[in-house]
């Protein structure tokens, strides 16, 4: 990932509340009261993100250039997503947004709908 995708992943994790990064397993992980919603694998151009159940699939089916099913990771839920030249920051940012919903205690995941 190059530098300017790393800031704009780590600007979008941190416009969630209470995210907090760390270096675990080798990759950057971006969490929420100690739990991963977000890692960046280092060397890769990618991001995994959790998605609501059966997402996975449909995500990998509908673009497997772009979304594939990471290791350890993918049996849990997890999608890739391909980081390139074409990448469209606001479905970057959606998924970001939807895998802390899913992993953030339900009032602070609630705070985002509600803007505070």
């Amino acid at each position: 990932m190059t530098r300017a995708e790393e800031r704009r992943v780590r600007d979008l994790a941190f416009a969630l509340p209470e995210t907090s990064e760390r270096e675990t397993w080798g990759q950057t992980t971006y969490r929420v009261r100690e739990r991963v919603f977000a890692v960046a694998p280092p060397g890769h151009e990618s991001i995994i993100v959790k998605v609501p159940v059966g997402m996975r699939d449909v995500f990998c089916e509908s673009a497997p250039g772009r979304f594939f099913v990471p290791p350890y990771f993918g049996p849990k839920g997890w999608v890739g997503l391909r980081l390139d030249r074409r990448t469209d920051w606001d479905e970057v940012r959606d998924l970001i947004e939807g895998s802390f919903c899913l992993i953030a205690p339900k009032r602070l995941a609630a705070r985002l709908s509600t803007g505070t």
